[in-house]
């Protein structure tokens, strides 16, 4: 261009977009990302007071997870004792009372039973006329957890003990003065058929939520 409208020099005007819009746009896009904040907050709220926190989120699982416990039967081997039958415990039935003659017919009912018999007679000084009770079942220790539990079927409110003996087969019946008969036969194989069943044991699963 020439005239009065020429332009000299090396600087030229530049154009440039009115500030004010650049920041309504900015207030918009701020307005926008508060009230989106706003209202996840409030659903967050709303969560927790109506019980909708259970649920998973993103914050991770929830928290309370019920343990259920359930009974079980696990394998037999574990749970079962290995208890001898009547026919492989040898009872040795004393008499620590005056009546003469219980022990020998003691002895006759239990054979009849399956049980073997050893030694009949008196108990021992140790014990003659000093059991008040119906009696004790006397045995090594490893019989503490097998045969005498056996024997103990027929004679239930018998105390069971223990001495330094080796056989675990072979225990002592020895009658006190409290005595009175063994149990019916028809209850003390009932308490034998209880007492080899296993038995369920409870087992805790895992936690679930």
């Amino acid at each position: 261009m020439g005239g009065q409208y020429r332009i000299t020099g090396d600087k030229y005007p530049r154009m440039r977009r009115p500030r004010g819009r650049r920041r309504l746009v900015f207030l918009i896009v701020a307005s926008v990302t508060a009230l989106g904040l706003i209202g996840w907050g409030t659903l967050q709220l709303i969560d927790v007071f109506t019980g909708g926190g259970d649920k998973a989120t993103a914050a991770g699982p929830k928290a309370d997870c019920a343990s259920k416990v359930s009974a079980s039967a696990t394998p037999a081997a574990a749970t079962a004792k290995t208890l001898p039958k009547p026919g492989q415990i040898t009872v040795n039935v004393l008499n620590a009372t005056p009546r003469s003659g219980l022990a020998k017919e003691t002895a006759d009912e239990l054979e009849k039973r399956g049980f073997k018999i050893g030694d009949v007679g008196n108990a021992t000084d140790a014990y003659d006329k000093k059991v008040d009770g119906a009696g004790i079942l006397l045995g090594a220790k490893s019989a503490y957890s097998a045969a005498l539990p056996v024997l103990n079927t027929q004679l239930p409110g018998a105390e069971l003990k223990t001495d330094g003996r080796d056989k675990a087969t072979e225990v002592d019946l020895i009658i006190g003065t409290g005595f009175k008969s063994l149990t019916k036969k028809e209850d003390a194989d009932k308490a034998l058929a209880v007492l080899a069943k296993p038995q369920p044991t409870p087992s805790t699963s895992k936690k679930t939520c």
